[in-house]
């Protein structure tokens, strides 16, 4: 299997993404994730986790305000860069890419470091991603907060942003002739205040061209209703009825101005998982932990802390 490894000096710049990386082996690649902890530093299986995973394009930078103030407040934080994104290398066959290989990928994570009482931020594809590892090992979560994402199951709507975006991404054309990673993330900001410019070269950082972009260009081709098994749409419908039988507790908080999943699923969603709160943020699209960090993380330490 042929892997592009990014150049660390790729990251150098990256002045608000101070953290030391940690490396693993996983089947013949090198798997990026961050591990910062509160001073002192807790020890034993008690300390609680945070376990802040990303879907597509982006990476663990998405977390970069979050992981100080979860730190402050007593977090350990791992953040994890799947397969193909961030430090993580990057296999360059699309065919590679499956759910279930990144399913996997943060499951031997999750068992290697051996975490327990962890606290679940999942958004994007990080749900079906991150849902999946909760349902297969409950005992090992304390709560999930879920953002901006979905599972698919037999009654799920595909709205038009969606179906757009698939289509889009199967089309190189559509998107400037490659898979423009950094201004997708950038563009979907719906909050006034950011720098375009340094959030689309940030974004960009972990791609040195076409070929490290393998995993960016297939996640909009396994949309289950488009492909069902690269999809994983039989684990997601397990997930999608088995999460309200977990025991664990349940918030959806999502930005009201993502057109891919808007807050209408958001409220549906809250509406079949008895006990599960919901937030409204308003005016924050997509990338919700980018455009509103700290009214994501005031969510998550409101409920984690109670």
């Amino acid at each position: 299997m042929e892997i592009v490894r990014t150049p660390d000096e790729r990251f150098a710049e990256l002045a608000d993404y101070p953290f030391e990386p940690h490396y693993r082996e996983w089947q013949g690649m090198r798997l990026h994730h961050l591990d910062e902890r509160p001073e002192p530093s807790p020890d034993g299986p008690d300390a609680p986790v945070m376990l802040l995973l990303h879907g597509e394009p982006s990476w663990s930078y998405l977390y970069r305000r979050w992981i100080p103030r979860l730190v402050d407040a007593g977090f350990r934080c791992v953040a994890a860069d799947l397969p193909g994104f961030g430090r993580s290398d990057k296999p360059t066959d699309d065919e590679w890419y499956v759910v279930e290989r990144h399913m996997e990928a943060i499951r031997a994570l999750v068992d290697e470091l051996d975490l327990r009482r962890v606290h679940l931020v999942v958004q994007d594809w990080a749900g079906p991603i991150g849902l999946r590892v909760l349902c297969d090992q409950p005992d090992r979560f304390e709560r999930v907060f879920i953002f901006n994402t979905w599972l698919h199951h037999a009654d799920m709507v595909y709205g038009d942003g969606i179906r757009w975006w698939r289509q889009a991404a199967l089309d190189p054309a559509q998107l400037g002739g490659d898979m423009p990673t950094g201004r997708i993330v950038a563009g979907s900001m719906r909050r006034p205040g950011h720098d375009v410019e340094a959030l689309t070269a940030a974004y960009d950082a972990p791609f040195t061209g076409p070929e490290s972009k393998a995993g960016a260009r297939r996640f909009p081709f396994c949309i289950p209703f488009g492909e069902p098994e690269a999809g994983n749409a039989v684990d997601q419908e397990r997930c999608f009825h088995q999460l309200p039988n977990l025991g664990v507790p349940i918030h959806l908080a999502f930005g009201d101005a993502d057109m891919v999943f808007t807050f209408d699923w958001a409220e549906r969603w809250h509406a079949q998982l008895p006990g599960s709160t919901l937030d409204r943020i308003e005016g924050a699209g997509h990338f919700v932990q980018d455009d509103a960090a700290d009214d994501c993380v005031d969510i998550v330490l409101r409920y984690s802390l109670g």
